[in-house]
């Protein structure tokens, strides 16, 4: 999990492979949990606070190029 100023310092096509491997690792926490295999639940919050961090970074930039 990435702290906001380190995902800051990634390119654009970095911070969207990052979001990307984010959002399939969350698809197969969520297979985990509907087959009662999870055993770490609070990953996926850890993993949803990831994916806004990602996307809002990505807006702020999106937002300064206008």
């Amino acid at each position: 999990m990435s702290k906001a100023s380190a995902i800051r310092e990634m390119s654009d096509d970095q911070l969207q492979h990052e979001l990307r491997e984010a959002q399939q690792s969350l698809f197969r926490l969520r297979v985990q949990t509907a087959t009662e295999r999870n055993d770490v639940p609070s990953n996926m919050r850890k993993l949803r606070l990831n994916i806004a961090r990602i996307k809002t970074i990505q807006r702020e930039r999106e937002l300064a190029k206008a």
